[in-house]
């Protein structure tokens, strides 16, 4: 049986979301096991755990939308469809370029231009799929 290959845009977001988990755990790790250091690199890293927190919530949120889409046009019929394969991947590749500028800086207006493109990217998928496009 041949996997759809919307199934590997699902998958590489399922992995992303693990290495945040990861992440996650590298960065509260020393505060979990008491750790500290006099140079100071634990409390740097300690600031980025809020933002990777926050990220990770964030790939829950509007990926609902995604996955869902995704297996509906599995289910269709419609995988084949090259332009949902590159909404796809736009939008997996976005939430990877989201998390960076999430986690690495402040630039909220950055942010918000890479979280309309993920949005854009699976509302085209939905009205595709509804349009039978």
């Amino acid at each position: 049986m041949a996997l759809s290959p919307l199934l590997y845009a699902m998958f590489f977001h399922v992995c992303w979301a693990a290495f945040l988990y990861a992440l996650l755990t590298i960065v509260r790790a020393p505060a979990i096991w008491g750790l500290d250091t006099k140079s100071g690199a634990i409390a740097k890293r300690k600031v980025l755990e809020p933002r990777i927190s926050a990220n990770l919530s964030n790939q829950f949120e509007w990926p609902l939308f995604f996955y869902t889409c995704c297996i509906l046009i599995i289910l269709s019929g419609a995988a084949g469809d090259s332009i949902q394969l590159v909404l796809a991947w736009i939008f997996v590749i976005g939430r990877v370029i989201h998390s960076g500028v999430q986690i690495l800086t402040a630039n909220i207006q950055l942010r918000g231009a890479v979280f309309t493109i993920n949005f854009l990217a699976v509302f085209a998928m939905w009205v595709r799929l509804v349009l039978g496009v």
